[in-house]
């Protein structure tokens, strides 16, 4: 009971946060990026807070669980560089356009409405996706601790993150979304000396969790292998993880959901410095998420769906108080990243779909209308899937996700430094990109054993850089085209311009510091106790 009252307060104070920001909602660009004025915590908070969600503390928590625990570090290692690839190489300019809408920022990049629309539809096809996902994440979290049946769970989630973000827009997600940065963080960092304590104490957790019989090979480098596993030889396994990792860095780097943040960024500085910190903050995150993870393996076996394991910590591992804060982390990393996708969805929809299909510039009062509009009919789309698909949270937050690193990675990246894209290549390209990866999952689904280097997302990106070149060879690149390339590229100034980059030049130094010491915690928390084991 006392799990269900502290989540029902942290929804109370979501919903009250939306309720407050909504008065102070008075134009699009407040609704669509919070005025501009995110400084770099709340960017930070908004990017790590839209990433992590019911897929990390669920669904790759189970798949943890079961055997694989290095093999998720080892792809994180390859993703979280998306930060800083993405904010100096698409981000940062993204911002310079000065859009509302990444689909927006395609449209005007190559003064076309198709490229514009094809960007929009594979936003609101991909992100539907993940969003259903991980809304019946937060609604299988929400039934096992309060006893409610699914079907009441996946209501009160929807009647949650639908509320605060239809009123407030993208300045409520900005706030919400900060305060969710600080409470499942917490609930990570906190959680791990209590989780290692109960399995046993350090190093022997990790040495038992080595040894585990039930889990051979769980604090392996690849993982449990084999006939009856997830992963075949163990080279395919860090095959697997490895491409898995460049694509959700193209993800991390491009997608709507991550590169729509810096749109909201007081200035360049403060989008770079943001970058900088997401990655340090996701990958201490996962370090200590999953070697909690692999030590609970001693202590319970066989929790099942093993989704639940995190849960199940937080319930019989760790203090009531301990268990409250974990719970509502959980919780709120599934809200934060349903209100951004909410919004996303709503926004594409009425700005990059209406205005575009219908040729019409709305006035700010009626773009507010008919977005909250967007969202309400979005969000119960959104409700009646939950009830009808079955829940599959890791599996369709990746499939999701990976349709963009396809579609988009090379029309991003090309938008911003080729000068020989054109309209035609950029819109095969985002088209071939995404039915690449549907032609790949749906072979999947007949039987059709695809090898691990020939992964769908694999198919879509060979096809989407094969269109984007053989596109380009088509059509002529306008003088509006050519202006708005070089507008991206021309760096902007601020009033205080070498104050601010003295403190930019000190992010370096914070990502290298940082790195330093993720190396010397996993070789203490990790490296060290394996030795033993062996």
């Amino acid at each position: 009971m006392i799990f269900t009252i502290g989540i029902i307060v942290s929804f109370i104070l979501y919903v009250l946060i939306g309720i407050v920001l909504s008065k102070k909602v008075k134009t699009s660009e407040e609704y669509y990026v919070s005025g501009r004025q995110g400084s770099t915590l709340m960017v930070t908070g908004m990017l790590v807070a839209s990433f992590l969600s019911t897929v990390s503390f669920m669904g790759e928590a189970g798949f943890s669980y079961e055997g694989y625990p290095i093999l998720l570090l080892i792809l994180v290692i390859f993703n979280a560089t998306g930060y800083v690839i993405g904010v100096f190489f698409f981000g940062r300019y993204l911002r310079r356009s000065k859009s509302l809408t990444v689909p927006e920022y395609f449209g005007n990049r190559f003064q076309s409405n198709k490229v514009r629309m094809a960007a929009a539809i594979t936003t609101i096809l991909g992100i539907t996706a993940y969003l259903v996902a991980v809304t019946q994440g937060g609604a299988l979290l929400l039934s096992e601790i309060s006893g409610v049946s699914y079907t009441v769970a996946l209501l009160i989630m929807w009647l949650v993150y639908a509320s605060f973000t239809i009123l407030s827009g993208a300045k409520g997600v900005m706030v919400n979304d900060t305060i969710m940065f600080f409470l499942f963080s917490l609930a990570t960092y906190i959680s791990f000396p209590f989780i290692i304590n109960n399995a046993g104490g350090f190093p022997e957790a990790i040495v038992k969790a080595a040894t585990n019989p039930e889990r051979p090979d769980l604090l392996s480098w690849h993982g449990i292998t084999g006939p009856n596993a997830y992963m075949g030889e163990p080279w395919e396994a860090l095959i697997w993880a490895i491409i898995l990792g460049l694509v959700w860095s193209a993800v991390i780097a491009i997608s709507p959901w991550q590169s729509s943040r810096y749109l909201m960024a007081k200035n360049e500085h403060v989008a770079i410095r943001s970058g900088v910190l997401a990655t340090v903050s996701i990958i201490a995150i996962y370090l200590f998420l999953h070697l909690s993870i692999s030590s609970i393996t001693t202590v319970k076996a066989d929790i099942n769906p093993t989704e639940k394991v995190f849960i199940w910590a937080a319930m019989n591992m760790v203090p009531k108080w301990l268990g409250i804060i974990i719970v509502s982390g959980i919780m709120a990393a599934a809200l934060s990243s349903c209100a951004s996708f909410l919004q996303l969805i709503g926004s594409s929809i009425t700005r990059d779909i209406l205005e575009q299909s219908r040729n019409k510039k709305y006035s700010d009062q009626k773009l507010l209308r008919i977005s909250r509009i967007s969202m309400i009919i979005t969000s119960i789309v959104i409700l009646l899937i939950g009830l009808w698909q079955p829940p599959s949270i890791m599996w369709i937050g990746y499939f999701a996700a990976t349709l963009f690193a396809a579609s988009w990675g090379p029309v991003a990246f090309a938008s911003v430094f080729s000068k020989k894209v054109t309209k035609t290549g950029a819109l095969w390209s985002i088209i071939a990109g995404f039915l690449g990866v549907v032609l790949g999952e749906t072979l999947k689904k007949f039987g059709v054993v695809l090898p691990v280097y020939f992964n769908p997302v694999i198919i879509g990106m060979i096809l989407s850089l094969l269109a984007l070149y053989l596109g380009s060879k088509f059509g002529n690149i306008s003088t509006e085209e050519r202006n708005f390339q070089q507008n991206i590229l021309t760096r902007p100034l601020e009033e205080n311009e070498k104050e601010e980059m003295k403190i930019t030049k000190r992010y370096p130094a914070i990502l290298i510091g940082s790195g330093v010491t993720i190396i010397i915690l996993t070789f203490v928390f990790y490296y060290w106790p394996l030795t033993l084991a062996m």
